[in-house]
């Protein structure tokens, strides 16, 4: 228990959990993605190819992160999307696979949703690539 409470204080993540609450909420793939870094296999996600109006949420807390409007095929096999939602993503420098990126994480509760890059069509420049696994859609938009 003191253990326990001392990993809430630590977090700089307002709604984090310890890794034996995420695995009870999270599936073993969703724990894999969210919070091992871990990539989803390209042109699997559910959506990839998904249109419909709405907003996408972070699936570990919940946070809205992305509106539909923001999303855009690019044809790179993950969902893609020019711009987050102010706030709702914390950007951090990842060096692993042997290149420079920039690994884009929920602010809310520190879970990896995958990588943003400066190569996008629309007038943001920006490409957002996303797996699937760490996102949950929400089409009651208020």
């Amino acid at each position: 228990m003191h253990l326990y409470l001392y990993h809430k204080k630590m977090s700089k993540y307002p709604k984090d959990k310890t890794e034996e609450e995420w695995k009870v909420v999270l599936s073993e793939e969703e724990f894999r993605i969210l919070r091992q870094q871990g990539t989803e296999r390209p042109h699997t996600g559910t959506y990839t190819d998904h249109d419909k109006k709405g907003i996408y949420n972070c699936k570990g807390c919940d946070t809205p992160l992305f509106q539909s409007h923001q999303k855009f095929d690019s044809g790179c096999g993950w969902p893609s999307f020019d711009e987050a939602i102010e706030g709702a993503i914390e950007y951090r420098k990842d060096s692993s696979l042997g290149m420079a990126r920039t690994e884009i994480i929920c602010a809310s509760c520190g879970g990896h949703l995958g990588h943003v890059f400066n190569d996008g069509p629309t007038n943001t420049g920006q490409r957002y690539c996303v797996n699937s696994v760490s996102l949950n859609f929400n089409t009651n938009i208020n």
